[in-house]
């Protein structure tokens, strides 16, 4: 099984087309990127420009941010989240990935936490009858923010939809960032492994307000553990790293890069 090698454009500085110079020029072949990349009254022409962009560098997406929250139960609310990740979808299509990373939400006053499940759930299970299984589309929920930054429930949601088509996208900082211990987060490799279809490979130090993002390799982060579990799952997505250090001019990138070249 090869190993793909991916970057996401979150967190780079420069523009776009900085991003995809170095990227090409790195090493790293394939892409995550996110709606935000995305702009102008036309966004299916933008997408279209943005792909030929990609293709010049030989580069491929595989993956699209969607910045969605399906912490609602509003119907109304609830069917503007679906259309419009359809869209969103139809976007990361043009682009050429067939996985978006989805949000799970935000929390809020009107979806108290005991429903958070059921209402991501419910969510999520509308986008698989409309457009996800017709298209073939991987709806990956990020472990990201407050709502999914815990792995017992992240199962849970996965488990409740019980569908090919929805799984996590396992972020090996995350969990720890919201303030886990390393051997709870170690768990939550071990039981989410065979349900990850994207990830990001991050590092880092400490959580909430002592964060700090290190170069992978260079912080608290039993990296190997996360490897050995998604290699024992027989993971075969694309292994993307994800940089949230002091720099973000392609310094801690680089050393990622190597990092990953030397332990994939």
């Amino acid at each position: 099984m090869s190993i793909k090698i991916g970057m996401i454009h979150y967190n780079f500085a420069g523009t776009i087309d900085d991003f995809l110079a170095y990227c090409s020029k790195t090493g790293f072949e394939y892409l995550e990127l996110q709606a935000g990349s995305i702009a102008g009254d036309n966004l299916e022409k933008a997408a279209e420009e943005l792909r030929r962009k990609v293709d010049n560098h030989n580069l491929k997406v595989t993956a699209f941010a969607v910045g969605n929250d399906f912490v609602v139960l509003d119907p109304e609310e609830i069917k503007n989240q679906v259309d419009r990740t359809e869209r969103m979808a139809n976007l990361a299509n043009i682009l050429g990935a067939k996985t978006l990373r989805m949000e799970g939400g935000a929390p809020k006053d009107t979806v108290p936490e005991t429903q958070w499940v059921e209402a991501m759930a419910n969510c999520l299970e509308l986008c698989v009858e409309q457009f996800a299984a017709r298209d073939q589309v991987k709806l990956a929920v990020d472990n990201h923010g407050v709502v999914t930054n815990d792995g017992d429930l992240m199962l849970e949601l996965i488990q409740r939809v019980n569908s090919p088509w929805v799984g996590t996208c396992l972020d090996t900082m995350n969990y720890r960032w919201f303030g886990h211990e390393l051997e709870t987060v170690g768990r939550y490799y071990e039981i989410l492994a065979p349900h990850v279809l994207h990830l990001h490979l991050k590092d880092g130090r400490g959580s909430r307000g002592n964060y700090q993002g290190e170069a992978l390799g260079e912080g608290e982060i039993d990296l190997k553990k996360a490897v050995e579990c998604l290699k024992k799952a027989e993971y075969d997505g694309v292994w993307t790293c994800e940089y949230e250090g002091r720099e973000n001019d392609g310094t801690g990138q680089t050393k990622s890069y190597n990092w990953m070249i030397n332990h994939l």
